[in-house]
């Protein structure tokens, strides 16, 4: 059986990993104490010290917000700690799954699917914070795979202080009459993080670069979302047309997975996952 260590598994994504493949790895999830990624002696000293042959690097700080508010703090973590994980995969010659975000592509012009090798100009803290990660993990760890994620859902909550998330947010909203309003100038990916688990092995044979990793879509979030409530059962749901947001420059971070795809990993395009996401609460 080989190791794997996970970074952030208390949170969204990384706890779902730590569960997804605890039954065929042997999974270490450190905690911040135990392995401070601003500290890169001791991300290094736990690296070695359980020697995996795979890392999953899912520890940031995700909260647009608090990346504006404090971009010293996430500097740190969302760049200093990859550069850490990174120099202790390359001594030890494990190989790194880094977590990174289609935030990279907002300030992007345009509304066609975005690329990998496309020139980039994130207009906030941590779409720029996570393109330098990329940057920094490449070229300290050059087979390091850099995984640029959407918006991802679930319908099972897996930590108890778990916040919602969309498809949760839509299902209380139809149970309880709650509004709802979505934009129609935002465009992006939507990936039900139940389709990504099964397909984040077959990146572990990658080679080193970056690769977007999130469900295609074409459709406006407001769109999307009128699609998803009709999954649901409730078509015709009201949602009201948020007509204000983006409007002077519309927010695209659509992802193409054409690069993806030549490697034969797929993932099914944001209304397949919805619906499959729908399926497998049914089927508990």
């Amino acid at each position: 059986m080989q190791n794997m260590l996970i970074t952030g598994a208390n949170g969204f994504l990384g706890a779902r990993l730590a569960g997804y493949f605890a039954a065929r790895y042997q999974v270490a999830t450190p905690t911040h104490a135990e392995m401070d990624l601003t500290n890169p002696v001791q991300v290094e000293a736990v690296v070695r010290q359980f020697a995996p042959n795979i890392v999953l690097h899912c520890a940031a700080v995700s909260d647009v917000k608090a990346c504006e508010a404090d971009p010293v703090r996430s500097q740190a973590i969302n760049v200093g700690g990859t550069e850490a994980v990174a120099a202790a995969c390359a001594k030890i010659g494990a190989k790194l799954i880094f977590c990174s975000s289609d935030q990279i592509y907002f300030g992007s012009d345009g509304l066609q699917m975005h690329t990998e090798d496309e020139p980039v100009t994130p207009c906030n803290v941590y779409g720029r914070q996570k393109l330098q990660a990329e940057q920094q993990a490449l070229a300290l760890c050059p087979t390091a795979v850099c995984l640029r994620l959407s918006w991802m859902y679930d319908w099972r909550t897996v930590l108890p202080a778990e916040h919602s998330d969309l498809y949760r947010t839509l299902k209380d909203a139809v149970q309880n009459s709650k509004p709802l309003a979505y934009p129609v100038h935002d465009y992006r990916g939507i990936t039900y993080v139940g389709a990504l688990l099964q397909a984040v092995e077959q990146t572990f044979g990658l080679p080193g670069g970056v690769y977007n990793f999130g469900s295609e879509n074409n459709a406006s979030t407001y769109e999307t979302v009128t699609h998803f409530l009709a999954l649901l059962g409730a078509e015709g749901y009201p949602v009201e047309q948020n007509t204000k947001a983006f409007a002077d420059r519309p927010r695209n971070l659509t992802m193409s997975l054409a690069r993806l795809c030549s490697f034969g990993i797929t993932l099914p395009d944001t209304v397949a996952g919805f619906a499959q996401c729908v399926a497998e609460e049914a089927a508990g």
